[in-house]
């Protein structure tokens, strides 16, 4: 696999070549940006954090979703996550899916860009879902592959995110985080830590999600995930978390996001919240517990600077 020169990222351009304002987002917490809260975010004044949106659903080419972005992106970051590029999968990636990824890239300039470790097409069939891979080295290859094409297509490098999963496989021969590690070494890309992934797969297959944080590359983590899940069980009557994204950030999923912070320093946090989708209070609470986690990390280490 050969290495590749990526194009600059957005923040070292002009002003003036940008068609939307250029806000940061380090230290800072956002949500996930839903059409039916547009209301009550433009009646607010000062910023709100930033907004994630999911690609495939503005791949459109105007219409009320993008009137109603646009609105949202004039006076907030967006960050752009993938939900269809299928990384993990095993035929080559949709040109023409690229190709309107990249259109967004170019039309709302995010600050941050991200895609999943899954798979999710079969030949021309989109399943609404993230699948697992195996963690073998052929696997590894092909995900670089897919994932050094894609960089190269939308000129910047990708924010990866960790799974959530329901079954492991017999032929997997590398663990999760040197499979992620990995990945990031050859292809360059960052990483998103989907924190509530790491402790509903913990859950599901009786591993610590403390070690698993341990061993995870967190130095190239670029952007963190929180998000509610839900408790079913198996057709043994076992305990199955599901990343369902429906209910509000649990308390262990909050304490593993505060060692994290601790350890990193106050990384983006986005809070997902995609389904049984509440008033926007509710939501924008979510995101401002995550605030002052960030906010008391930076106070805490400017008061170790100033003691020291």
């Amino acid at each position: 696999m050969a290495n590749v020169t990526l194009k600059a990222n957005l923040p070292s351009e002009t002003e003036s070549s940008l068609r939307f304002p250029t806000y940061p987002v380090a230290g800072q917490a956002g949500t996930s940006f839903k059409p039916e809260h547009l209301a009550a975010i433009s009646a607010l004044s000062g910023s709100q954090g930033f907004f994630e949106i999911h690609a495939e659903n503005y791949m459109g080419a105007g219409g009320p979703p993008h009137r109603a972005l646009e609105r949202v992106r004039r006076d907030h970051p967006i960050s752009l996550h993938g939900v269809c590029m299928s990384l993990g999968g095993p035929q080559p990636l949709d040109k023409d899916h690229l190709k309107r990824f990249k259109s967004l890239i170019d039309r709302y300039e995010p600050a941050l860009v991200s895609e999943h470790l899954a798979w999710s097409t079969h030949v021309d069939t989109y399943l609404n879902d993230l699948l697992p891979l195996p963690y073998t080295p052929a696997t590894l290859a092909h995900v670089c592959d897919h994932i050094d094409e894609m960089q190269n297509a939308i000129g910047r490098p990708i924010l990866l995110e960790n799974p959530s999963t329901y079954v492991l496989f017999a032929e997997s021969s590398i663990s999760e985080t040197d499979f992620i590690r990995e990945i990031s070494k050859r292809t360059g890309c960052g990483l998103l830590l989907d924190i509530n992934n790491v402790f509903v797969s913990a859950s599901n297959h009786g591993f610590s999600a403390l070690e698993y944080l341990s061993d995870f590359p967190l130095a190239k983590v670029g952007e963190i995930h929180l998000a509610g899940h839900a408790e079913q069980e198996d057709d043994e009557g076992e305990l199955l978390l599901i990343d369902s994204h429906d209910g509000p950030v649990a308390d262990a999923v909050w304490q593993l996001y505060e060692i994290v912070i601790n350890s990193c320093g106050p990384i983006p946090t986005l809070i997902e919240w995609d389904s049984n989708i509440p008033d926007w209070p509710v939501l924008r609470a979510e995101a401002l517990a995550a605030q002052a986690i960030l906010d008391r990390h930076v106070s805490d280490r400017e008061t170790s600077h100033a003691l020291g």
